[in-house]
């Protein structure tokens, strides 16, 4: 029809257009396989601390066999025995808990869209470091939290580190055509017919 202009592009392909050349696009479907090996040794530190507590506790346990330990010494002693069985436990639960949510995390985060990045980068170990100062600061070590919000802006798990880094989520382009026949398929066959009618109706 005279004095209207070309009918406009699809939203996708108007998002694609205004992608910067230099952005890297990651699929929004993630990164496919299973993870990386873990780079990382285990938390060498927190294991010390448990094995030193753990000598205590026993050598401990030892004096308190002593028939001649008696008295306030020998409260004195149970008091440090019991504190240094604490101790172990605690760390013992610590280490245990962080082994398990250090492999949950490890898992998720190479299945999202970033992952694909930091395999072409090579930054496992990166990666690795992130999760282990993620879980201890869920475990309430705010210096760690510190560090993992350093690494997070690094590897680009905020938008406004994504923006920095110039990475750019692909659209699922499929799953978009799929729900916008999603209408027309829904529909039955009586509604179908009914919706002919009418246009026939409006025609006559």
């Amino acid at each position: 029809m005279a004095g209207m202009g070309p009918a406009p592009k699809p939203a996708a392909e108007r998002r694609r257009r205004n992608v910067a050349a230099s952005s890297t696009r990651l699929p929004a479907a993630g990164r496919p396989g299973p993870p990386p090996a873990w780079p990382l040794l285990p938390d060498i530190a927190s294991s010390e601390r448990r094995d030193a507590a753990q000598r205590l506790a026993d050598e401990l346990e030892l004096q308190l066999l002593e028939p001649d330990l008696t008295g306030r010494a020998r409260t004195a002693a149970q008091k440090k025995h019991d504190a240094a069985v604490t101790e172990v436990n605690i760390l013992t639960a610590q280490l245990e808990s962080a082994a398990r949510v250090e492999s949950e995390l490890w898992a998720q985060l190479w299945a999202t869209p970033q992952a694909v990045a930091w395999e072409r980068l090579r930054w496992d170990r990166e990666v690795a470091q992130y999760v282990r100062w993620k879980v201890r600061a869920e475990q309430g070590d705010l210096d760690a939290a510190k560090e993992a919000r350093q690494l997070a802006d690094r590897l680009g798990l905020n938008p406004l580190a994504m923006l920095r880094l110039r990475w750019e989520v692909a659209d699922d382009e499929v799953a978009e055509q799929r729900q916008q026949r999603a209408p027309a398929a829904a529909r039955t066959p009586r509604q179908r017919l009914r919706v002919v009618g009418t246009d026939a109706v409006e025609g006559t």
